[in-house]
């Protein structure tokens, strides 16, 4: 089934890796496009070296695949300055926004985006250079 939903244009993703069924296991048996990395890890990193040096596996690991990574849970600007060094494409996070509605959300959108150009439609938001 997720080889048929990926064959629509679906894109794939193992949520919270690193913890509870989340395994290298499904690396190999599920065709996915990326890993997101669980808050545990990514919450902690910029105060313990342990934790930091799984993030920068778990990164290095996704890469090596060809998948994307998705830091969930990225509340700092240090935390989001460590995974730009680690070649992490995405975060998520309040260090970019707090929970909101739609009318919070479209606003947040249009200010980061020219009025001409749509924004693109995800609930991540890619981390740029000028970003932190």
């Amino acid at each position: 089934m997720l080889s048929e939903l990926k064959g629509l244009g679906v894109h794939l993703s193992i949520d919270d890796f690193g913890t509870g069924y989340s395994s290298l296991s499904r690396l190999q048996s599920f065709p996915v496009d990326s890993l997101k990395i669980d808050r545990t890890f990514v919450g902690k990193m910029d105060r313990d070296l342990e934790t930091r040096e799984i993030v920068r596996i778990i990164v290095m690991l996704a890469h090596n695949l060809g998948l994307e990574v998705v830091a969930e849970g990225a509340e700092t600007e240090e935390q989001v300055n460590q995974l730009k060094q680690m070649d992490c494409e995405l975060a998520q996070g309040y260090f970019f926004s707090r929970p909101a509605d739609h009318q919070a959300i479209l606003e947040l959108l249009m200010s980061n985006y020219p009025v001409n150009t749509s924004p693109p439609v995800t609930a991540t938001r890619r981390m740029r250079p000028d970003q932190a």
